[in-house]
């Protein structure tokens, strides 16, 4: 595969990912594959290579002959989720701790900033953003591949509910911290309270799946 048709499908899965966790693709819906090209003004291939990627990670279900549908969010998906990140994602930072990089901890730094910059400044998709290059370094400093393929769905998927439920006016600021917590420790090679800032914020995203539960009534 060249190196065009490599970025053209980043491309799409860049641009699919964020319309699914701003919902500009409907929970529930169902969209097509023609439909999806013509609106990113992509080829086909692109945002098919795209669509098998988001399958994987749990954003998009694919049903051939009838389309692509978008999974609704649920409270009990999120909560569950939730169960299996906590620890998933405490092996990780535990792991990052220990054997990142001094060019990857000094990112990590950068991010932790640009974070709660971005969560003063209002910026949902830039925060969008920002949270994913946190979870990639995350990922890529603890060196271990299998980590990746078990952390993409649950991140992703947490994610687009979080930003279905959280607070403007709080929430932006209260995660924007916990995340910064995380990368600070991982970037001081402290394991132990690497671990306790994953718990912590883990802690606060359960909260807001529960929270979310009044907010529906």
């Amino acid at each position: 595969m060249s190196a065009t048709a490599i970025n053209k499908t980043e491309v799409a899965y860049s641009k699919l990912e964020k319309m699914i966790i701003f919902r500009e693709l409907e929970p529930g819906s169902m969209v097509s594959e023609k439909q999806l090209a013509e609106e990113l003004d992509l080829g086909r291939t692109p945002v098919r290579e795209a669509l098998q990627r988001l399958a994987y990670e749990c954003m998009v279900e694919i049903h051939p002959r009838r389309g692509i549908q978008i999974p609704v969010i649920s409270v009990e998906s999120q909560l569950k989720i939730l169960e299996v990140r906590r620890d998933i994602e405490a092996l990780c930072v535990n792991y990052a701790a220990s054997r990142a990089s001094v060019d990857e901890k000094q990112q990590m730094l950068y991010l932790a900033e640009q974070l709660e910059m971005c969560a003063e400044n209002k910026d949902d998709l830039l925060y969008a953003s920002l949270l994913k290059d946190i979870h990639n370094v995350l990922v890529k400093a603890a060196s271990n591949e299998y980590l990746q393929l078990a952390m993409a769905p649950l991140q992703g998927l947490s994610r687009r509910f979080w930003f279905a439920y959280k607070n403007i006016d709080s929430d932006l600021i209260e995660a924007s911290s916990l995340h910064a917590a995380v990368l600070r420790a991982v970037s001081h090679t402290d394991a132990e309270e690497a671990v306790a800032a994953s718990h912590r914020l883990n802690d606060y995203l359960t909260d807001v799946a529960y929270r979310s539960i009044s907010l529906r009534k």
